[in-house]
């Protein structure tokens, strides 16, 4: 009798063990896919911001109400300067000359649970036909953090690469 209450107490632990791990796996496939997940998001939220980077509606769904900015010029602003930008005086006038076409190359997305870090090349390739002097490109580092289900930027860093300088 002794034996038999042993050997199920031992088969008891076996199967509370194995439940734990399964438990346990369960979670980091779960945190795994969430992480994946807020990656893509934010891959998408990058994309679209380039992609219409002359919209005032783009710029107040990037950064968050508290960003600091810090431009590759050294200067700091803040969105309400940002959005200063897009004012009525400063809108870009019909038939003005297109500005430069962005895109992301090399990014890297670190997730940190609700905060995340963005880093890439920012490449300004002047439009066709343009008299502006060529490709010009950038670090870019941004923080975002996830507040009521969005993703916004709160902090910015940008850096010129200069000509001739490897990447």
């Amino acid at each position: 009798m002794e034996r038999a209450v042993r050997e199920n107490y031992v088969v008891n632990r076996i199967r509370s063990g194995f439940s734990q791990v399964l438990l346990l796996l369960s979670a980091m496939i779960l945190f795994n896919t969430a992480v994946a997940s807020d990656v893509d998001d934010l891959h998408a939220i990058l994309d679209d911001f380039l992609a219409n980077v002359t919209s005032a509606d783009t710029h107040d769904r990037f950064w968050a109400h508290d960003l600091i900015y810090t431009s590759s010029s050294g200067t700091r602003t803040a969105k309400s300067d940002i959005m200063s930008g897009f004012s009525a005086g400063a809108a870009v006038e019909a038939g003005a000359a297109p500005g430069p076409v962005f895109s992301a190359e090399d990014v890297q997305i670190q997730v940190y649970g609700e905060t995340a870090v963005v880093a890439f090349k920012l490449v300004a390739t002047p439009p066709v036909g343009s008299a502006a002097l060529g490709v010009q490109s950038y670090f870019n580092t941004g923080t975002f953090v996830k507040r009521n289900g969005e993703w916004r930027a709160v902090a910015w860093q940008a850096t010129i690469i200069p000509d001739g300088v490897e990447d």
